[in-house]
């Protein structure tokens, strides 16, 4: 029991840390996934990711708890127009919606491959007409 404190203690402390360097944060509460928080908030899912790696959010995002405070961009590369992924969708397609060109829709989402093959209903891409991560 003491350890878990101890390692949560240790984690608010990292993640509080991380904060200071966020344009914008959400605190997470009971319930709450990835894909749910960037959705509500307008930061991608590669976003949340990026800007809370390491222990802060896994890959499957089952490391989340109630209370963490999450970065949802940095300063300076925060990419707040997103579009949720809609079964059927294609790439193409969402980059034409959007009047960008598919370069930049792929260079904004680096963990959409090229063949666009590995997008699932319920991610959120950031679909900015400039690169945000330059």
């Amino acid at each position: 029991m003491f350890t878990k404190v101890v390692f949560a203690a240790l984690a608010l402390i990292v993640v509080q840390a991380q904060v200071d360097d966020c344009a914008r944060t959400y605190t997470v509460v009971a319930g709450d996934f990835c894909d749910a928080i960037s959705a509500a908030n307008n930061a991608s899912t590669y976003q949340l990711a990026h800007v809370n790696p390491g222990p802060q959010i896994n890959a499957g995002c089952t490391n989340i708890f109630a209370g963490e405070t999450l970065c949802l961009g940095e300063v300076g590369q925060d990419c707040n127009e997103t579009y949720v992924i809609a079964s059927g969708d294609a790439c193409g397609a969402i980059a034409s919606t959007f009047g960008i060109g598919l370069d930049v829709l792929l260079a904004n989402n680096p963990n959409v491959n090229a063949a666009c093959s590995n997008i699932y209903p319920g991610e959120v891409l950031c679909v900015a007409d400039a690169e945000v991560y330059v």
